[in-house]
């Protein structure tokens, strides 16, 4: 029995048409799921793209939320907490004066000006 006698065997035309039907409609289901569907693949994508970027930001303030504690904690020592108000806010004890000394090559202007 040849391709060709076989192609025109009674069965073989009621399973091919049924066989066609069947491959059309999960071709048109594959189209839809992919592009148009609200779960699409593209939406999957974007959307595991955001979870990336989320994570890298997450480990990024829990790096920023370290150091801050260890900030805290340096400053519950009265001694550190003197320092960094004299170092950051320009803080002063009573009765005493603070100067300011800047250097010409530390100033922005004179940067501007070269």
């Amino acid at each position: 029995m040849g391709l060709k006698e076989f192609k025109k065997n009674k069965w073989f035309t009621i399973v091919g048409a049924v066989g066609g039907l069947y491959i059309l409609t999960l071709t048109i289901f594959a189209v839809w799921m992919i592009f148009f569907d609200t779960n699409s693949l593209f939406i999957h994508w974007e959307l595991n793209k955001q979870v990336q970027e989320l994570e890298k930001q997450k480990e990024f303030l829990e790096a920023e939320i370290a150091k801050d504690r260890k900030i805290l904690d340096q400053l519950s020592d009265p001694k550190e907490l003197e320092k960094f108000a004299r170092d950051k806010y320009y803080m002063k004890k009573k009765n005493e004066e603070i100067y300011l000394i800047e250097y010409e090559d530390s100033l922005k202007i004179a940067k501007a000006n070269e």
